[in-house]
């Protein structure tokens, strides 16, 4: 039955994966060629935001989302609302870099991504990353430095509208994972809000900007290609919906390694399958860059995930004793203080033991980790009366804390 659950499992991710690759690089071709006979990027952003409000409100209820918890107002306004914002900014510079330059090329300058998410959390959260990941952050730049240099199609505008968005999309990351942890909201319904957000603060800004010019744009209204465009918007829209929830759905099944790892792959199978569809030119060395930078890509998250594994067995393995000698050391416990320990609560015992409990206070730092093995007291200890002897089988506790064996 596990078996049969497990096949089930691989084969429904198999599955997930080979549409999100599908949907991802259809919906980047149909970018690149929607914004090369309408360019207007910032209205392209609005669709796809509309089309989130529109079609994730029946995906929540298809899967149970549960609704928004009371969230205070000071928190939308300190942290949600500018999430929401830098969601549109976002997406428009995104739709910026792909008008202007190759998708193959956006999508590899779109690879330091990790670059801006090390350097961001140090600045803003103060963390600090392992030598691995920061040596892991070389072949990105290296990559992308290469990757630039040889890009035929090489443009300005498109190098920082790409660069731009990377950085936006990595402090989007960032607050979002705070804000999820923070309220404890489904990612889904965190992604409806920021749309519904995004679509009323910018309508205002659209109508007075690209409506304005698209219905002055004769090249547009005249051209005969209008409906074609219109029918390219609603399916790209839908397109980003789906791959956004393919998303999520995958991660929810897969450790975060075996995601970045096909999110990799994924950028790989966009780059690919807009060099075979869309035939912009390209070098040997343009090639060598683009895929020096997702190996990087790939090198980073092996190197971060080493990294949050080793953070977690710190927080799990508690410090002990480096003296081994348990009987040595249950006998100093019992008998009073020593080793500098100070000791308190005993109820005295004809022989000295305690009878109730045993305080320890200010317990020295230890110098390595483990757990204490089971104690067979009666054989251990010299004494056969051990009537009130601690668990000294149970987890010790973190350096200078307080800690009270019941007995």
């Amino acid at each position: 039955m596990t078996d049969h659950a497990d096949y089930f499992t691989v084969v429904k991710v198999i599955s997930l994966c080979a549409a999100w690759y599908t949907v991802s690089s259809a919906q980047n071709i149909i970018g690149k060629t929607l914004l090369s006979d309408f360019p207007y990027p910032m209205t392209v952003a609005m669709v796809q935001l509309m089309s989130i409000c529109l079609y994730t409100i029946p995906v929540t209820k298809v899967l149970s989302v549960p609704p928004v918890k009371n969230i205070p107002r000071r928190y939308y306004l300190s942290l949600i609302i500018p999430l929401a914002l830098a969601k549109f900014t976002n997406s428009v510079t995104a739709h910026i870099s792909i008008w202007k330059v190759p998708v193959s090329y956006a999508h590899t300058v779109k690879a330091t991504m990790p670059l801006f998410t090390v350097l961001l959390s140090r600045i803003l959260m103060g963390e600090r990353q392992t030598y691995q990941v920061y040596f892991s952050l070389l072949p990105i730049i290296g990559g992308v430095a290469i990757a630039t240099v040889t890009e035929l199609s090489f443009n300005v505008i498109g190098l920082a509208s790409a660069l731009l968005a990377t950085m936006g999309f990595s402090l989007q990351n960032i607050f979002s994972k705070k804000c999820l942890r923070d309220t404890g909201i489904h990612h889904i319904r965190l992604l409806l809000i920021l749309a519904k957000i995004s679509t009323l603060c910018f309508i205002p800004l659209w109508l007075l900007v690209d409506l304005r010019k698209i219905l002055r744009d004769e090249a547009v209204m005249n051209s005969g290609n209008l409906g074609r465009t219109m029918y390219l918007l609603v399916v790209d829209g839908a397109c980003n919906v789906i791959q956004n929830v393919v998303a999520f759905s995958i991660l929810a099944l897969i450790t975060p390694l075996s995601y970045a790892v096909a999110s990799a792959t994924k950028r790989i199978v966009i780059i690919s399958a807009s060099l075979i569809m869309l035939r912009n030119p390209v070098t040997w060395m343009n090639m060598l860059g683009m895929f020096t930078a997702i190996i990087g890509v790939l090198i980073y998250n092996k190197a971060k995930y080493d990294q949050q594994q080793a953070k977690r067995r710190e927080k799990v393995l508690p410090y002990v004793k480096s003296d081994t000698n348990l009987s040595r050391m249950s006998n100093a416990l019992l008998n009073g203080a020593t080793h500098g320990w100070n000791t308190s609560g005993f109820l005295n015992h004809p022989n000295g033991y305690p009878v109730e409990r045993l305080q320890i206070e200010e317990v020295p730092a230890f110098s390595h980790k483990a757990y204490l093995p089971h104690i067979n007291h009666n054989e251990d200890f010299p004494h056969k009366e051990t009537v009130g002897y601690p668990a000294l089988n149970s987890r010790a506790s973190r350096p200078y804390s307080r800690t009270v064996y019941n007995i």
